[in-house]
């Protein structure tokens, strides 16, 4: 969840190390740092704030040099302050590190018996300090390396700057992705591509369990038996570089308004007016799943959300059993795989921890495929997985995700119908109403959003609140558990979401008349349950925004109803997130809340 940027060079390189460090924050921002090597020593320089903060100290003190590493850090262990932030420094070692190591305590113990002493609570200064121990010892800096990554248990991707020999970076990767980048005159690396792609498109994705030394013109690689192994060099050809917020104030607001745009581009990269496009990748994927009778769909967080509808899809239209499952449970239970069983992992980094995780278990379990429906192309979840989906989502910088959800709901509905179709489970007029509604969700997205106006004045609602409840019927449970999720990110508010059938079996006592609720109504076949659950919550008080099908008559004492374009009940779950998403903007708004960098979190959960 930290970011780490390296370079080597034989010219100022400080620009740049914090240039593609601002680019990084969105995956942690309690602190950052720097080690640069100046020439003559390594200076090392710390801010408990943003990057901004450290560039300003880095121009005050007129720091330059050649080789340089620079962290942001998301706490794991020890609170966000200046001892704890990196870079961690032991002897002439200066270490980045993002990951858990999991030993750190035992491993501390036992240096601190040997006379090191430790300035911080993380357990990152514990591997500074173990490699300083063994270079100490006659081992040389690779050497030392290697073996530290023996002795150490958890997740790391780390970079190590050694004053006494700067013209070379260390590097170690261990369940936490590390990216070379070949430039003409300097050598990168980093814990996401995205940070370098303004100074090359050439890269190296180390493999588990990979060491390397990087130098301005060499590049050594090492895997797991301590063998010189060579990896291919891949040149990024995705659309992932981050082009600023534009016009917007924030990337969230920039984001949400491109969805109309990036789900029309996903839509049309895979289905024409009469069907799928041959060879298209979700035809290819529902040919790879002919002969499946069961789908497991395993997720963490907003993907999650997005498994459950898919869900409810699946089974309605293509007729296949599925289930969906947290990602974090997932891997630490005993599961059983039923014959010709396909998994499908979501995520939109494709570096979700406990979603690789997942994944590398299914690939050792009996599934007939697996399948990763993600947004980056260069991502270990891709790398690993038997098959993948692309969301074609572009950049997505606000830490609450948007366009990453909605296309992944989008190319999970386009594999649906691809399995309808296949299956031959849609009548003839059911597969041109399915490929209409497809066609249509950008439109009908523009429509949505264009309720702005609307939807800021119904967040007056929480204004004071410290609690919510969503409420959804059908798939709209699921898009009402997002919907909670946004609200909870955004504006620190407590919210609850739950199936509108289940109130009566306890969530009723919650309700008095402060209470905000928010309602998902499209016109679907639950609608008359959903508007008698309705009735039930305002006898007891609450304060109501329902974002309603036109012309339905709901319930509306006490209530701001705004009225939802019309849409195809199979594509209200993409649409109808959309007002939830900037009814939960326009409370943080309102609550004068960080709107791409909420507190506690970051974009990408790299560590378990």
């Amino acid at each position: 969840m930290c970011g780490i940027v390296g370079i080597v060079s034989q010219r100022n390189v400080v620009d740049d190390l914090l240039n593609g460090l601002e680019r990084l924050e969105y995956r942690g921002y309690d602190s950052a740092g720097a080690a640069i090597f100046n020439g003559q020593s390594t200076k090392v320089l710390k801010s408990v704030s943003n990057v901004a903060g450290l560039k300003e100290l880095v121009f005050n003190t007129e720091t330059v040099g050649n080789v340089g590493i620079a962290h942001t850090r998301w706490a794991t262990h020890g609170e966000p302050s200046e001892r704890n932030a990196h870079p961690h420094v032991a002897g002439t070692l200066s270490l980045v590190h993002n990951g858990i190591i999991e030993n750190h305590a035992a491993l501390r113990e036992e240096l601190a018996s040997k006379g090191h002493v430790f300035k911080s609570e993380t357990d990152s200064e514990v591997i500074v300090h173990l490699l300083d121990e063994y270079i100490k010892s006659g081992l040389s800096r690779i050497e030392a390396l290697k073996k530290a990554t023996k002795v150490m248990h958890g997740a790391y991707g780390l970079v190590l700057l050694d004053e006494s020999q700067p013209d070379e970076l260390l590097i170690a990767r261990s369940g936490s992705p590390m990216v070379i980048g070949l430039g003409d005159d300097a050598q990168y690396v980093a814990s996401d591509q995205g940070s370098l792609r303004p100074y090359t498109e050439s890269f190296i994705y180390l493999k588990e369990g990979d060491v390397a030394i990087l130098r301005e013109n060499e590049v050594q690689i090492f895997d797991t038996n301590g063998d010189e192994v060579k990896r291919d060099i891949s040149i990024a050809e995705d659309d992932l570089a981050d082009d600023g917020k534009g016009e917007y104030d924030y990337f969230m607001q920039k984001e949400m308004f491109e969805q109309p745009s990036v789900i029309g581009r996903l839509v049309r990269k895979h289905i024409n007016n009469s069907g799928l496009i041959p060879g298209s990748g979700v035809e290819k994927i529902a040919k790879s799943l002919s002969s499946v009778q069961n789908i497991h769909i395993v997720a963490c967080g907003t993907s999650y959300h997005a498994g459950l509808v898919a869900k409810y899809w699946i089974e309605k239209y293509a007729k296949i059993p599925c289930a969906v499952e947290i990602a974090s449970e997932y891997r630490y239970r005993d599961v059983a795989v039923p014959d010709n069983s396909a998994f499908i992992c979501v995520s939109q980094s494709g570096e979700t921890a406990d979603t690789l995780a997942a994944l590398s278990k299914a690939n050792d379990a009996n599934y007939a495929t697996t399948i990763a429906i993600c947004n980056v192309q260069t991502s270990s979840m891709v790398r690993d997985a038997k098959e993948h989906l692309l969301t074609l989502a572009g950049a997505e910088i606000g830490v609450a995700s948007t366009k990453a959800f909605t296309t992944q709901l989008t190319a999970f509905l386009l594999i649906t119908f691809a399995l309808a179709d296949q299956n031959k489970t849609l009548s003839s007029a059911e597969r041109e109403s399915f490929l209409t509604a497809l066609r249509d969700i950008p439109a009908q997205c523009e429509q949505a959003l264009s309720l702005e106006q609307d939807i800021q004045e119904a967040s007056f609602v929480f204004e004071h609140a410290d609690s919510g409840i969503f409420l959804g019927r059908g798939a709209q449970s699921a898009i009402a558990l997002e919907g909670a999720l946004k609200l909870k990110e955004l504006s620190y508010i407590h919210a609850e979401a739950y199936a509108a059938g289940e109130l009566k079996h306890g969530p009723l006592a919650l309700i008095d008349e402060h209470l905000p609720i928010v309602v998902n109504a499209p016109n679907d076949h639950v609608v008359d349950k959903l508007s008698s659950n309705i009735e039930e919550v305002m006898a007891r008080g609450g304060r109501f925004v329902i974002f309603a099908a036109p012309g339905l008559d709901l319930p509306s004492k006490n209530a701001a109803i705004i009225n939802m374009p019309k849409v195809s009940a199979l594509t209200s779950p993409i649409v109808y997130t959309l007002p939830l998403q900037m009814l939960s903007y326009h409370v943080a708004l309102l609550k004068g809340k960080n709107i791409d960098r909420p507190r506690n979190l970051a974009k990408s959960v790299s560590v378990e």
